[in-house]
């Protein structure tokens, strides 16, 4: 699929029906949790030892000040005044690369559900499949521009960033079934679907967290790992209702269109 025969079925796509969204998506999740589980898995597996490189320092450092009898704990500025240029840019360097890694097992992730979607064999492997040089460097490019429109955004009281959040959480499914298009491509076609469903994504999105929340709640938190990947649910009927897919596996095109 071209990104003018993606604008061209965007402006040619019909109204789409909340609840029947919503039940697509939980009857998709049913089949792909194991799948999203893995995802947050990995996530976290990442995430852990990176927090711990983090915290250890400023822990000690805390250690220390307290040894000394300089540690006060209602001003924590002295402490972090401590911290070098170098340990900073390191932290953000650190959260930028997992971002960029939680992109890509993202994207997989919505590969992943069109298999599944389609009835074929999903395996855990095809997390992976976009952590690949050939890949990363653009969804390095991605996260860039995501940080550069979301920055800004949230500078104006955080209104606009949570117009271009709805446009944003296309980027990944959009370079998932589109990996040969430019970063330009990718963003230009996320926000004109983000545009032209807006208010269905954002409803499904807000009532999704909502669900997953009070889940979350009653299971002490352990829910959110099993629960927490079905908010990529409704983002994926919302892409396939809407522009259809191009197939990924040069079998026959997927096309056929939902009658609300």
């Amino acid at each position: 699929m071209t990104p003018s025969e993606f604008q061209s079925r965007i402006a040619q796509a019909k109204d789409l029906d909340f609840g029947t969204i919503f039940n697509l998506s939980i009857e998709l999740f049913k089949k792909s949790w194991l799948q999203g589980f893995l995802l947050q898995l990995f996530v976290i597996i990442l995430m852990v030892p990176f927090f711990i490189v983090i915290y250890v320092p400023i822990v000690m450092m805390a250690i220390s000040q307290a040894d000394s009898g300089h540690f006060d704990p209602n001003d924590m500025s002295g402490l972090f005044a401590g911290l070098s240029v170098f340990y900073v840019l390191f932290i953000i360097v650190g959260i930028f690369i997992i971002g960029v890694v939680q992109v890509a097992l993202t994207a997989a992730f919505f590969r992943i559900l069109k298999n599944v979607d389609e009835g074929l064999e999903a395996k855990t492997s095809d997390l992976f499949y976009f952590l690949k040089g050939k890949h990363l460097g653009k969804i390095l490019v991605l996260m860039l521009v995501t940080v550069l429109i979301a920055i800004p955004a949230a500078l104006f009281f955080y209104l606009p960033l949570i117009y271009v959040m709805i446009p944003m959480s296309f980027f990944s499914i959009t370079f998932a079934m589109n990996p040969e298009w430019s970063v330009g491509d990718i963003v230009s076609s996320s926000f004109r679907i983000g545009n032209k469903k807006w208010l269905l994504t954002f409803g499904l999105l807000f009532v999704s967290y909502m669900a997953v929340g009070i889940l979350t709640f009653v299971s002490c938190g352990l829910g959110s790992l099993f629960l927490a990947p079905f908010m990529y649910h409704p983002i994926y009927f919302i892409y396939k209702e809407t522009v259809g897919f191009d197939d990924l596996c040069e079998l026959n095109q997927i096309g056929e269109e939902v009658v609300f």
